[in-house]
């Protein structure tokens, strides 16, 4: 989906061209739509190529022709290629299309720049935007004997080539090598002609027409484009041979990548609106888990029960309270909470508050120094001293008699006091959760 004609390597099978020309996006669209109309109604999927760096009319074209539609058998594939480069690359794709299923021809479009070698010889490197180029490098065009050799596959590199140094390539493909090139300028392909053919070997050499967005991609008028490609018969083969690829969860389709080309659906998600409008966000997974919630004080709050202490033999577990849920800092209460052992309940634990019909767990009582300990099974002991031994335990303290006030709680710090005057001191309270 650019103005890059077929280098016609590949024969006579092509991919189907579009220049994307017109004076407004709907003109520049139009070809493309009535093509993928028909394709898809024929029951088969389309691939469009276009380059990263002209990509504005063409992502506008798929994305058009895909709500048009109604479809998600439309995938759009941006390759960051020279445009002769990608002009070889999509008549390759064209070429495995009846042997491959779609996602595997979207695949390739990744997969064969890694088995060629593409790039060209610059006179200059100052208008070069497409490729990373150093200040050093900017500086080193207006020095009248350097030259550079920029490579776009299988990596984006740019280099010097000074007339000393030999040219060393950072990658040979596969044996038979053939070598493709143009140029606007014939008149300049000596430093070319001398340098890089004797680096790369090839068993044969073409040259092909230049390219019409050739000076675009390059940033200047002075260059020679080239492409090495291997000429071996299980050449493409072997480059689909090297793809692992598994089912797409939403569409079903072999694809390598996340998202899915032509459904847009990120691993097992259904493609949300993002997806379709060509922005990088996504939906949550569901096997993501969610963030554990804050507590009121701003630390995390536990993610279920949280295990007893452990507690030495022979000695009480000590109670753990928890602050009333009104009190600012007091933690969430567990969802499965793990029974606690009940305290020492030797001596007397002073007036005791109303109990509730039915007592629930530890973490449901109250943290007053007043209230009661949790219930227990079984006799009881005597409520204090002067009880009559075998003497019942009552729920509630006795009431005071008419016009007496109560008898004021005692201090918890003081311990309580057993049955014979002794002072005994209370086990100690834990807040930690």
């Amino acid at each position: 989906m650019a103005d890059i004609p077929s280098t016609g390597h590949v024969g006579e099978t092509g991919a189907r061209r579009f220049a994307m020309t017109g004076d407004d996006v709907g003109a520049r669209s139009a070809a493309f739509v009535v093509f993928a109309k028909e394709e898809v109604r024929a029951g088969r999927r389309v691939v469009a190529l276009y380059p990263a760096w002209q990509s504005t009319d063409a992502r506008k074209a798929v994305d058009f022709a895909r709500a048009a539609l109604r479809t998600d058998h439309i995938a759009g594939i941006s390759v960051d290629l020279s445009p002769l480069a990608l002009s070889l690359i999509a008549d390759q794709l064209a070429y495995l299309s009846p042997y491959l299923p779609p996602g595997m021809v979207a695949a390739l479009s990744a997969e064969l720049p890694k088995h060629l070698l593409a790039g060209a010889w610059l006179r200059t490197v100052s208008g070069l935007s497409t490729l990373p180029t150093s200040l050093r490098q900017h500086m080193g065009s207006y020095a009248p004997a350097v030259s550079f050799l920029a490579y776009c596959a299988p990596s984006a590199r740019v280099g010097r080539l000074r007339p000393s140094d030999a040219v060393s390539v950072p990658f040979r493909p596969v044996q038979p090598v053939q070598l493709l090139y143009s140029t606007p300028d014939p008149s300049i392909t000596r430093v070319f002609d001398e340098n890089l053919p004797q680096a790369i070997q090839p068993v044969a050499t073409r040259t092909l027409p230049v390219q019409p967005l050739g000076s675009t991609y390059w940033g200047t008028h002075k260059y020679v484009e080239f492409v090495a490609l291997s000429a071996h018969p299980q050449a493409l083969a072997y480059a689909a041979g090297a793809l692992r690829a598994t089912e797409c969860a939403w569409c079903g389709e072999p694809v390598t990548a996340s998202p899915c080309p032509f459904c847009r659906g990120v691993g097992g998600e259904a493609p949300t609106a993002a997806h379709h409008t060509g922005t990088s966000t996504r939906a949550t997974h569901p096997s993501q888990a969610a963030p554990a919630p804050a507590s009121r004080n701003g630390a995390s709050a536990p993610k279920g029960p949280l295990p007893p202490r452990d507690v030495p033999s022979g000695a009480q577990a000590p109670v753990v309270p928890s602050p009333h849920p009104g009190t600012p800092g007091s933690p969430l209460p567990p969802a499965n909470p793990t029974p606690r052992r009940p305290p020492n309940l030797q001596g007397n634990p002073g007036p005791q508050a109303p109990r509730p019909s039915q007592v629930g767990p530890a973490w449901q009582t109250s943290t007053s120094p007043w209230s009661a300990p949790p219930h227990r099974s079984g006799p009881n002991p005597p409520i204090g001293p002067g009880a009559p031994p075998g003497a019942p335990r009552t729920d509630r303290p006795p009431e005071p008699a008419h016009g007496q006030r109560p008898s004021a709680p005692p201090n918890p710090s003081e311990g309580a006091t057993d049955p014979d005057g002794a002072p005994h001191t209370e086990s100690p309270r834990t807040y930690s959760r």
